[in-house]
Protein backbone atom coordinates (compact mmCIF):
# COMPACT_ATOMS: atom_id res chain seq x y z
CA UNK A 1 0.00 0.00 0.00
CA UNK A 2 1.16 3.87 -0.88
CA UNK A 3 -0.32 6.73 0.53
CA UNK A 4 -0.01 10.14 -1.46
CA UNK A 5 -1.40 13.42 0.24
CA UNK A 6 -1.25 16.32 -0.76
CA UNK A 7 -3.01 20.09 -0.52
CA UNK A 8 -6.21 20.62 -2.56
CA UNK A 9 -4.10 23.03 -5.81
CA UNK A 10 -4.87 21.47 -8.74
CA UNK A 11 -1.04 22.32 -9.84
CA UNK A 12 -0.28 19.27 -7.68
CA UNK A 13 -1.68 17.12 -10.30
CA UNK A 14 1.91 16.87 -11.62
CA UNK A 15 2.70 15.27 -8.24
CA UNK A 16 -0.22 12.75 -8.75
CA UNK A 17 1.02 12.29 -12.34
CA UNK A 18 4.60 11.05 -11.12
CA UNK A 19 2.92 8.85 -8.46
CA UNK A 20 0.94 6.72 -10.96
CA UNK A 21 4.29 7.16 -13.01
CA UNK A 22 6.24 5.55 -10.40
CA UNK A 23 3.83 2.87 -10.06
CA UNK A 24 3.42 1.56 -13.22
CA UNK A 25 6.97 1.65 -13.48
CA UNK A 26 7.43 -0.62 -10.53
CA UNK A 27 4.97 -2.99 -11.61
CA UNK A 28 5.40 -2.67 -15.44
CA UNK A 29 1.94 -1.89 -16.75
CA UNK A 30 2.09 -1.17 -20.66
CA UNK A 31 0.92 1.57 -22.06
CA UNK A 32 -2.85 0.94 -22.00
CA UNK A 33 -2.68 0.50 -18.70
CA UNK A 34 -0.95 3.42 -17.58
CA UNK A 35 -3.37 5.78 -19.95
CA UNK A 36 -6.53 4.93 -18.38
CA UNK A 37 -5.19 5.05 -15.03
CA UNK A 38 -3.23 8.30 -15.47
CA UNK A 39 -6.44 10.11 -16.83
CA UNK A 40 -9.26 8.41 -14.26
CA UNK A 41 -6.97 9.51 -11.35
CA UNK A 42 -6.40 13.14 -12.88
CA UNK A 43 -10.11 13.09 -13.41
CA UNK A 44 -10.76 11.81 -9.73
CA UNK A 45 -8.13 14.07 -7.81
CA UNK A 46 -9.11 16.90 -10.25
CA UNK A 47 -12.56 16.56 -8.53
CA UNK A 48 -11.85 16.51 -5.45
CA UNK A 49 -10.06 19.41 -5.56
CA UNK A 50 -13.07 21.13 -7.27
CA UNK A 51 -16.27 20.53 -6.49
CA UNK A 52 -14.61 18.33 -3.07
CA UNK A 53 -12.67 20.85 -1.26
CA UNK A 54 -13.87 23.75 -3.33
CA UNK A 55 -10.44 24.77 -4.37
CA UNK A 56 -9.38 25.41 -0.63
CA UNK A 57 -5.67 25.07 -0.32
CA UNK A 58 -5.76 24.39 3.19
CA UNK A 59 -7.67 20.83 2.74
CA UNK A 60 -6.02 17.98 1.62
CA UNK A 61 -6.75 15.29 -1.12
CA UNK A 62 -5.66 11.68 0.16
CA UNK A 63 -5.09 8.78 -2.81
CA UNK A 64 -4.37 5.20 -1.35
CA UNK A 65 -3.20 2.36 -3.83
CA UNK A 66 -3.13 -1.09 -2.91
CA UNK A 67 -2.83 -4.38 -5.22
CA UNK A 68 -5.74 -6.56 -4.53
CA UNK A 69 -6.64 -10.06 -5.60
CA UNK A 70 -7.58 -8.73 -9.28
CA UNK A 71 -5.66 -6.22 -9.70
CA UNK A 72 -4.93 -2.58 -9.08
CA UNK A 73 -7.03 0.10 -6.63
CA UNK A 74 -6.22 3.54 -5.70
CA UNK A 75 -8.98 5.75 -3.79
CA UNK A 76 -9.76 9.59 -3.66
CA UNK A 77 -10.53 11.18 -0.76
CA UNK A 78 -11.58 14.49 -0.14
CA UNK A 79 -12.55 16.93 2.78
CA UNK A 80 -15.66 17.94 1.72
CA UNK A 81 -19.31 17.07 1.99
CA UNK A 82 -19.51 14.03 -0.59
CA UNK A 83 -22.04 13.88 -3.21
CA UNK A 84 -25.16 11.69 -4.75
CA UNK A 85 -23.01 10.41 -7.86
CA UNK A 86 -26.78 8.79 -9.06
CA UNK A 87 -27.25 13.02 -9.16
CA UNK A 88 -24.52 13.69 -11.08
CA UNK A 89 -25.47 14.10 -15.08
CA UNK A 90 -24.69 11.79 -18.04
CA UNK A 91 -22.64 14.11 -20.42
CA UNK A 92 -23.59 11.73 -23.21
CA UNK A 93 -27.73 11.68 -22.47
CA UNK A 94 -29.00 13.95 -25.39
CA UNK A 95 -31.64 15.29 -22.65
CA UNK A 96 -28.96 16.95 -20.81
CA UNK A 97 -27.46 20.43 -21.98
CA UNK A 98 -25.12 20.05 -24.79
CA UNK A 99 -22.70 22.83 -23.84
CA UNK A 100 -22.32 21.78 -20.10
CA UNK A 101 -19.47 19.90 -18.74
CA UNK A 102 -21.23 19.11 -15.60
CA UNK A 103 -20.47 15.07 -14.98
CA UNK A 104 -17.61 14.33 -17.98
CA UNK A 105 -14.82 13.56 -15.31
CA UNK A 106 -17.39 11.31 -13.42
CA UNK A 107 -18.26 9.52 -17.04
CA UNK A 108 -13.92 9.46 -18.13
CA UNK A 109 -13.68 7.49 -14.81
CA UNK A 110 -16.76 5.09 -15.08
CA UNK A 111 -15.62 4.78 -18.46
CA UNK A 112 -11.73 4.22 -17.81
CA UNK A 113 -11.51 1.43 -14.45
CA UNK A 114 -13.55 -1.71 -14.33
CA UNK A 115 -14.90 -0.68 -11.14
CA UNK A 116 -15.97 2.62 -9.12
CA UNK A 117 -17.13 2.43 -5.36
CA UNK A 118 -18.08 5.74 -3.84
CA UNK A 119 -17.82 5.74 -0.23
CA UNK A 120 -18.08 7.83 2.53
CA UNK A 121 -20.85 9.42 1.01
CA UNK A 122 -19.25 10.70 -1.97
CA UNK A 123 -16.07 11.84 -0.08
CA UNK A 124 -14.10 8.75 -1.02
CA UNK A 125 -13.81 7.21 -4.59
CA UNK A 126 -11.84 3.85 -5.25
CA UNK A 127 -10.95 3.00 -8.63
CA UNK A 128 -10.11 -0.48 -9.49
CA UNK A 129 -8.12 -1.60 -12.13
CA UNK A 130 -8.35 -5.30 -13.06
CA UNK A 131 -5.09 -6.30 -13.70
CA UNK A 132 -5.25 -10.10 -13.58
CA UNK A 133 -0.98 -10.50 -13.37
CA UNK A 134 -0.65 -8.56 -10.58
CA UNK A 135 -2.57 -10.36 -8.42
CA UNK A 136 -1.15 -13.44 -9.58
CA UNK A 137 1.76 -12.45 -8.34
CA UNK A 138 0.82 -11.36 -5.28
CA UNK A 139 -0.72 -14.81 -4.34
CA UNK A 140 2.34 -16.81 -5.53
CA UNK A 141 4.11 -14.35 -2.79
CA UNK A 142 1.80 -15.74 -0.41
CA UNK A 143 1.84 -19.03 -1.51
CA UNK A 144 5.84 -19.10 -1.19
CA UNK A 145 5.47 -17.71 2.61
CA UNK A 146 2.79 -20.53 3.51
CA UNK A 147 4.82 -22.87 2.20
CA UNK A 148 8.14 -21.69 3.88
CA UNK A 149 6.01 -21.64 7.07
CA UNK A 150 4.57 -24.93 7.00
CA UNK A 151 8.10 -26.27 6.00
CA UNK A 152 9.44 -24.84 9.41
CA UNK A 153 6.16 -26.31 11.16
CA UNK A 154 7.15 -29.71 10.07
CA UNK A 155 10.49 -29.43 11.26
CA UNK A 156 9.76 -28.29 14.58
CA UNK A 157 7.42 -31.63 14.78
Amino acid sequence: MEKLTVNSNLSNVTIVERFVEEICDNYNLNNTYFGNILIALTEAFNNAVVHGNHNDPDKKVTIIFDIGYKGLSFSVTDEGNGFDPEKVPNPVDVENDADSEKGRGLFLIRSLTDNVKFLDNGRSLELVFEIEGIGQKTMKKRLQLFTQYFKKEKQKV
